[in-house]
């Protein structure tokens, strides 16, 4: 199995960094995982509502472009289905059963556009709080080796 993930923004933090190092490593034995950072539109200051409209409509542009052909698209949206941990993997063995490779879409600052967001097959929010961008890409693969784990029924942490 495949598993993209395409994000807007690059990760500023060392901590953060050292985190996705980790996770990408720990990763490998459970297949290919792969990360497309795109850079961020610029939005303009003082930006209106149909400025951050275009920029989200930009930015969703982008992903899509660099969305892997045929890949299952979920984006990471806070309006998007809550999973537990278990649930989580369910989506990871229902890919695996269809044969689907997996791309997850984290957006910039401003989110992701409405265009997007009606191209993908499944909404996803890791949580009803806010985090940084750099954050969500950190929390969720350590939420995609939890499913693996989970998965092939190794121990993980509870």
């Amino acid at each position: 199995m495949q598993i993209q993930i395409v994000c807007v923004g690059k990760i500023k933090d060392a901590y953060i960094s050292s985190g996705v190092v980790e996770f990408e490593k720990r990763l490998r034995p459970y297949g290919k995982i792969f990360i497309t950072e795109l850079a961020e539109v610029k939005i303009p200051d003082n930006a209106s509502a149909s400025d951050e409209l275009r920029v989200k409509e930009r930015e969703g542009e982008l992903i899509l472009a660099n969305v892997k052909e045929g890949f299952f698209k979920i984006a990471l949206d806070p309006n998007g289905m809550s999973l537990s941990s278990e649930e989580f993997s369910d989506v990871f063995r229902d890919a695996k059963l269809s044969g689907k490779n997996l791309c997850f879409i984290i957006g910039g600052p401003l989110g992701l556009s409405p265009k997007l967001l009606q191209s993908v097959e499944k909404k996803l929010s890791l949580s009803r709080m806010t985090f940084t961008h750099p954050m969500t890409r950190l929390i969720l693969l350590e939420q995609v080796y939890r499913a693996f784990r989970i998965l092939n029924g190794e121990p993980y942490h509870k």
